[in-house]
């Protein structure tokens, strides 16, 4: 543990700055496209599922319906997204990507997956592994 950090920092502690560090480097990095973090996550939801409801799509972001129907009226006005009617059911709606929103969204996980690669770069391939391990037996 470096002097800076003090040998009395919890690991709760620890954690939270890690977490702290990555956020700031993740908002960083998608400064480029000017997207929120929720417009980002939702890029990649929609991305690696495709096509969804509204709800749907704010059940994968675990925010609530309206906070969804916020964040895809930003990405529709951006170009990045687009409501069109349910074929199955006149009265639903659902969200997809428009080409450039599919092109923007592998530009983030790209610039993402760049930032966290350097990010994690102090560590060597086995701690990386065993962190990783870690992190997934934590989240259940």
């Amino acid at each position: 543990m470096s002097e800076a950090h003090g040998d009395d920092e919890t690991l709760a502690e620890a954690f939270w700055g890690v977490a702290r560090q990555l956020r700031q480097r993740t908002r960083e990095a998608l400064a480029p496209w000017d997207v929120t973090p929720s417009q980002a996550r939702a890029l990649g939801v929609l991305a690696r599922h495709g096509v969804l409801r509204p709800g749907a799509l704010a059940e994968h972001l675990r925010i609530a319906p309206r906070s969804a129907t916020e964040v895809v009226d930003d990405l529709e006005r951006r170009g990045l997204a687009e409501r069109r009617p349910d074929p199955n059911d006149r009265r639903a709606t659902l969200v997809a990507l428009t080409p450039e929103g599919v092109r923007t969204g592998a530009a983030i996980r790209a610039a993402r997956q760049a930032e966290a690669d350097r990010f994690f770069a102090d560590l060597d391939p086995a701690d990386r592994e065993q962190l990783a391990r870690i992190l997934r037996t934590l989240r259940g």
